[in-house]
């Protein structure tokens, strides 16, 4: 069995604030540092008896890089940072409050879901986001000799799991995985059956108490 934790970086300053994130470089608040802390509790637990050893990869923007650090503290491995892990870009919004998007974004249409890329200059499609995770993800895939983690955003994930479930891009066009601040994301492949399993969706528990 080879498993890929995905993990939603903890409440970020931008969240805090009000602002549109994306590519705008936010840091965690002290909120997300101990949900951080309970993120690497968390998948110490649930790595004790594991064949694999693990690495870590993360997306190189400062809320998922600190995040990955007290993981790979608590875990006792390296960390690599990979810009195709970022979240959506936004484009000019980045950082701006997020009313003033809600004022200009247009949701893609049906019949062009992939494509659409809105008023908003310098912003990401679907299919760009979807082709950057993926190329990142499907490297993590051929490395059998560990598990992995995966440190990345709410918009990100989606293409996580759907690299991860063979899902092609073309397919992906209507995907959403609902994720929460701090949430573990846990994929399995079976060696035997070469099955492709979600486990856990968004879980959250280990950050209550």
């Amino acid at each position: 069995m080879q498993d890929l934790y995905v993990v939603s970086h903890p409440h970020a300053e931008h969240t805090e604030h009000d602002l549109v994130g994306g590519w705008y470089d936010s840091k965690l608040t002290p909120r997300g540092r101990r949900d951080a802390h309970r993120v690497a509790e968390e998948l110490a637990r649930r790595r004790v008896g594991a064949s694999r050893p693990i690495r870590i990869t993360t997306s190189d923007l400062a809320r998922c890089t600190e995040t990955a650090r007290i993981l790979a503290t608590a875990l006792g491995v390296p960390v690599t940072p990979d810009q195709r892990l970022r979240e959506i870009s936004f484009g000019e919004a980045g950082g701006r409050p997020n009313a003033w998007l809600s004022q200009r974004q247009v949701p893609a249409p049906d019949h062009d879901r992939l494509d659409h890329r809105g008023p908003v200059p310098g912003a990401e499609t679907r299919r760009e986001v979807a082709t950057r995770v993926g190329g990142c993800v499907r490297e993590l895939m051929a490395d059998t000799e560990h598990d992995h983690i995966v440190v990345t955003h709410g918009y990100a994930l989606t293409f996580v799991i759907t690299t991860w479930m063979m899902i092609p891009v073309e397919a992906a066009g209507f995907a959403s995985f609902a994720t929460e601040p701090g949430a573990i994301t846990h994929l399995r492949h079976d060696d035997y059956w070469r099955n492709r399993a979600i486990l856990g969706l968004a879980e959250t528990s280990h950050l209550s108490g």
